[in-house]
């Protein structure tokens, strides 16, 4: 984390008590990405500041499959699982796909769906209810599926952790190939393949996919497989990357780092998603009243993500598998309009709840908002939301935040945790199963969740707070806001569009952050939800639309609605096109007055 001396237009505490800095970038790496890529100095910096070596910026730039595609060999047990997958096809030993409810899952659900249905087969969906089943394959479910007739199951987006289940399964003779992604800790026994790039031993190298990426690999294996058998003389051999879109969906949602063959899927499967050749894609966007347009990463994970998610979070956990498996339109808009309305459930679920957060944060007999993890709990809080406001109170507050829901009815609390960079929540809640404190928990270094005794929240929080104390000082005092570049009212326009080739933006290549010098606010002025409209304007009258998202109640939302001269103002450029235009606004994350 750069050093505060090193601090932008001299920005050493900003209205949300965070210091300014550029961006770190190796001098002579900027120089030769100058020269090699004919780069502008500020764009040759940006990409030297996300660890774009001096050989990689090209394919950065333009990522290509054909340059970047792993060698689905190169994962462990991907090709048996080819093998066992075409076995049962050659057969017709009936498959069900077992499938996670996030979008992720849902993604690599209808990867697979599609892949057989353009070989004449239709694959049953089994996706496990939130409430009721819990993450993952239980011994229950595999019993159900082999009741049905099922003689294989794939799992995706789960499974590699389901000890249990795939004991249950060896057992009742059901082979079951798990397609994953998720860390872990030891390979489990009774899975008949096993693919995942983060299991020990996989040289792949590919990590950072998300399930429906590990999928998309699959199929290339499936279509490799059934090739070598001749399955395809007399049809036509599936051309996956027609579904490329899904593949980007899975990766863009599950906020994977959108780095090499990751970043390929991401950057192709948007355009592929820029179609809207998808009839599931196609109604969800109509129904969220958003123009059919050239597919980003706002539309996927901001538009597509939350309201596919709607139904695994508190509505039919199949939901979203079944809309983006489908291929009839009129189906696709009864699945659309229905997850529609769950995503507004959930947003209002989401505002209750943490509306009932802040005022137990600051209000209620807690340890503050000072504390070094922030642990909060309420009868009734639903467990398919409290992630999300574990997010939102982290990005209020910038601490590791715990957020659970009481069930008085079985005296346990059930929740997630998300934190800040440097602090690491998954080691700190292992930890707390370790020291038996919780009754199951698990994640990694952002994220947790996690099963306890109602009684035992005080006692957790306590530990959290005194296992994660150093960690939060020192990210507290590192905590500052990366800058890209510096921009203007007038020259942010062209900005945005330079900056463009560096998308899609995620974990591992951040959304460029502008900074604009000495600006003054005008005509700022609430909006429902908590957001801050404005104008930001330079001395010579050039202005820039602007928006706070969340910011009403916050120090940045005061100084906004306070007007007037003279701030620095950060934040993420976006484009304008409101009633015709073709301009550029500021999404604001953070505000300084120029004099201090």
């Amino acid at each position: 984390m750069p050093a505060r001396d090193s601090a932008f237009l001299g920005v050493t505490r900003s209205v949300s008590g965070r210091a300014w800095a550029a961006r770190e970038a190796e001098p002579e790496l900027v120089r030769i990405h100058q020269t090699r890529l004919g780069l502008d100095e500020p764009l040759a910096r940006a990409l030297a500041s996300r660890g774009v070596g001096a050989e990689e910026g090209e394919s950065f730039l333009a990522p290509t499959l054909k340059t970047l595609f792993p060698d689905p060999s190169s994962f462990v047990d991907m090709d048996l699982a080819a093998r066992l997958i075409v076995d049962a096809l050659e057969v017709g030993t009936p498959i069900t796909v077992f499938a996670d409810y996030d979008v992720d899952g849902a993604s690599s659900a209808a990867l697979l769906v599609r892949w057989f249905r353009a070989l004449g087969v239709t694959l049953p969906i089994y996706v496990p209810d939130r409430l009721t089943e819990g993450f993952g394959p239980t011994p229950g479910a595999f019993q159900a599926i082999k009741a049905s007739g099922a003689g294989l199951v794939v799992t995706v987006d789960c499974g590699a952790a389901a000890h249990d289940a795939l004991a249950v399964a060896e057992e009742i003779d059901l082979p079951v190939v798990v397609i994953d992604h998720h860390l872990m800790r030891e390979r489990p026994r009774g899975a008949a393949a096993l693919v995942n790039p983060n299991q020990p031993g996989c040289a792949s190298g590919q990590g950072v996919l998300a399930a429906a990426g590990v999928t998309f690999v699959l199929l290339a294996a499936l279509n490799r497989e059934a090739r070598r058998r001749g399955l395809f003389k007399g049809l036509r051999e599936p051309d996956i990357r027609a579904w490329l879109d899904l593949a980007a969906l899975g990766a863009i949602c599950d906020v994977t780092r959108l780095v090499g063959f990751n970043r390929a899927l991401a950057s192709q499967g948007l355009k592929v998603m820029s179609r809207w050749a998808n009839p599931g894609l196609a109604a969800l966007l109509e129904v969220a009243g958003v123009p059919a347009k050239a597919a980003g990463v706002f539309e996927a994970g901001f538009v597509l993500g939350p309201r596919i998610n709607a139904g695994g979070r508190i509505g039919r956990a199949d939901l979203g598998a079944e809309l983006l498996s489908t291929d009839d339109p009129d189906r696709a808009r009864v699945l659309a309009q229905e997850l529609d309305a769950l995503n507004a459930e959930r947003k209002a679920i989401e505002a209750r709840i943490l509306d009932e957060a802040i005022s137990q944060l600051e209000h209620a007999d807690n340890q503050g908002v000072e504390a070094p993890a922030l642990v909060v709990a309420r009868e009734g809080w639903h467990p398919g939301v409290v992630g999300i406001v574990a997010s939102r109170l982290r990005e209020r507050y910038r601490r590791a935040t715990v957020v659970l829901g009481l069930d008085p009815a079985t005296g346990l609390a059930k929740g997630s945790g998300r934190s800040q960079p440097g602090v690491n929540l998954g080691a700190a809640v292992n930890a707390a199963y370790e020291a038996g404190l919780l009754m199951a928990g698990g994640g990694h270094a952002m994220a947790a969740g996690m099963t306890l005794r109602a009684d035992a929240v005080p006692e957790l929080r306590a530990f959290l707070c005194e296992r994660l104390s150093a960690e939060a000082d020192r990210a507290i005092q590192t905590d500052a806001l990366e800058i890209d570049a510096l921009t203007s009212p007038s020259g942010a326009k062209g900005a945005l569009e330079a900056f463009a080739c560096l998308a899609p933006f995620g974990p591992g290549n951040p959304e460029p952050v502008f900074a604009l010098a000495s600006a003054r606010i005008e005509r700022a002025e609430p909006l429902r939800g908590g957001h801050i409209r404005c104008d930001l304007a330079d001395l010579g009258g050039s202005r820039l639309k602007a928006i706070a998202w969340r910011a009403g109640d916050t120090p940045l939302g005061t100084r906004l609605l306070a007007g007037g001269a003279s701030v620095h103002v950060a934040g993420r450029l976006k484009r304008d096109t409101w009633q015709g235009r073709d301009g550029a606004q500021l999404e604001i994350d953070d505000l300084a007055d120029a004099a201090g």
